[in-house]
């Protein structure tokens, strides 16, 4: 077979050479752990004499961490992306690559004209699917965090929003919670999965989860969750618990319950969605889903060196699980 008609060797061929999963031959050719010593020495052994095209070492390569408008925003409110960077400036440190930091700049293909030396690319909470679009269309090694590819052009780390959010409906429900409100910013596809994983819940237990049941502000700042929370108190209380789709609102939430006189949790009870450290710092103290935020940044640069060791990988989209920690802002119905 002449080499302008030899088949590229594939993840599968070595896998199935070694008698091993894909998986752990990726593992073995990326140098993580998790797989013995004597089978990551005959997996590069069997690549060699496939020709299989071994990673090249990335030590010393630089990759480019793109924030997006909201992403600063968290920054600069909740701290959410504060974690996520503590996350993947570990793992870069760990990994021995550098990590340059950008703000989206406008339009946002300008801010790839300015970083054509990167090895790749991490996009931070996008705003739209469109700039999810124009960094697809580049052709280039990038992975995205707290979003998807909806044409899973590229890989992507997340919280399991829709997943958690059921899990915290469930357990407001198990405290025997029947009307339970969604309190919400509306826009990125992520917020409206925790919507849709509280709405899921609450009809599969035979509740109403309609429009009149959820709450909405223009920003997730705190008084303006304070100030629809207690408008709604002020119209007549007709709910007993409050699911917020940010630790900032359900901040707000506190307040706005505070000012109008409803003790939290002994009439109303108030799940937060972030777990941040300032939770502890509430009155009463906020419980919330917890999101792994620095295991969600460190996971990120990994997907983005496999793709840059093995780009024959096909893109993954993974979620993380998040878990309930429960403080003094929620309890059993009155």
């Amino acid at each position: 077979m002449s080499a302008m008609t030899k088949r590229r060797v594939t993840l599968d061929d070595l896998a199935a050479r070694c008698g091993v999963s894909p998986a752990t031959v990726s593992r073995a050719l990326s140098d993580r752990p998790g797989v013995r010593p004597d089978l990551r020495a005959r997996v590069r052994e069997a690549a060699q004499s496939l020709g299989y095209a071994l990673p090249s070492k990335l030590k010393g390569q630089r990759v480019t961490l793109v924030a997006s408008e909201a992403a600063m925003a968290d920054y600069a409110r909740n701290q959410f992306t504060l974690h996520v960077l503590e996350g993947l400036r570990a793992r870069a440190e760990a990994r021995g690559l550098e990590l340059e930091i950008r703000t989206a700049a406008v339009p946002f293909e300008a801010t790839f004209a300015a970083a054509r030396d990167t090895a790749g690319y991490l996009l931070l909470s996008p705003e739209t699917d469109a700039q999810i679009e124009a960094l697809a269309a580049l052709g280039v090694p990038a992975v995205i965090i707290n979003s998807d590819d909806p044409m899973m052009r590229l890989s992507s780390v997340a919280p399991c929003n829709r997943t958690a959010a059921a899990l915290a409906t469930d357990r407001l429900i198990a405290l025997a919670h029947r009307d339970i409100l969604f309190l919400t910013r509306p826009g990125r596809r992520t917020i409206a999965r925790r919507r849709e994983g509280w709405a899921e819940r609450m009809r599969a237990e035979g509740l109403c989860a309609d429009n009149s049941r959820v709450i909405e502000v223009s920003d997730w700042l705190p008084a303006l969750a304070a100030e629809a929370v207690a408008a709604r108190v002020a119209a007549g209380r007709d709910f007993t618990a409050i699911l917020a789709a940010g630790d900032s609102l359900a901040t707000g939430a506190l307040l706005g319950l505070a000012r109008a006189g409803v003790d939290v949790p002994g009439e109303v009870s108030v799940m937060g969605f972030d777990g941040l450290p300032q939770c502890d710092l509430q009155s009463p103290p906020l419980s919330a889903l917890e999101i792994p935020m620095q295991a969600i940044g460190a996971l990120a640069l990994d997907l983005l060196s496999d793709t840059l060791s093995m780009p024959d990988l096909p893109p993954r989209r993974v979620e993380l699980a998040c878990r309930i920690v429960e403080r003094g802002s929620t309890g059993p119905r009155a």
